[in-house]
């Protein structure tokens, strides 16, 4: 397996992790998207939507990461990233979705760009979009947890959601993002930052992160 990724993408991340979960090998092809590497047209022609990941594997290349996570549970049933039962399967996905639908389009590179280069907002102002949408979804995530009660991942051990809040945890911390209030979400946080497919995974520890 060869995975086309940046190291601080949260897709890239997620993907990582799971590979990781999995116990699978893979190797990472860097994707610089500061310098727009993931817009070239021999990267264009692996992955037509011009984004990371994308997972070269059994002969084919697979994009987008929700897509890879779904793809990799189904095609490597080692380890499974969602939990046996029907009920619990739905709340782990709910969860997870949230955060990959409501926070990712809003919060993405491109978004960020747009706004700082086509409309002239300042950083001061971009980060204030970047919290305000941080909020909206990961205040009723936190609500939820809540309903849960106290436990160091959603269910027994990390899954599609850990994969999932992750990255987008290491992403709020960059911007300043106050999780004082989410003790749900920072204790299932720090039970994740132990775990040695999370460590691997982090952006800190990959080929392509600046070193120094």
């Amino acid at each position: 397996m060869r995975l086309h990724a940046y190291y601080r993408s949260s897709t890239s991340y997620r993907v990582r992790i799971a590979l990781n979960l999995k116990g699978l090998d893979y190797e990472i092809v860097p994707v610089n998207l500061l310098e727009s590497e993931q817009r070239g047209e021999a990267y264009r022609k692996l992955n037509p939507f011009a984004g990371v990941p994308a997972l070269e594997a059994d002969g084919r290349v697979y994009t987008q990461s929700m897509a890879i996570l779904e793809w990799l549970d189904e095609r490597h049933r080692d380890r499974s990233l969602l939990p046996a039962d029907t009920e619990d399967r739905f709340v782990m996905r709910e969860l997870a979705m949230a955060i990959a639908t409501e926070l990712h389009a809003p919060l993405n590179l491109p978004v960020l760009r747009y706004l700082k280069h086509e409309l002239g907002h300042s950083q001061d102002e971009i980060d204030t979009w970047y919290r305000h949408w941080l909020a909206r979804t990961l205040v009723p995530v936190e609500a939820k947890l809540a309903e849960r009660g106290a436990g160091d991942f959603l269910f027994d051990g990390p899954g599609l959601f850990e994969c999932v809040l992750i990255p987008q945890l290491y992403n709020a911390r960059r911007f300043d993002f106050d999780l004082s209030a989410m003790p749900h979400m920072t204790r299932i946080e720090a039970a994740c930052l132990e775990h040695p497919a999370f460590v691997a995974a982090h952006p800190d520890n990959q080929p392509d992160c600046p070193k120094g």
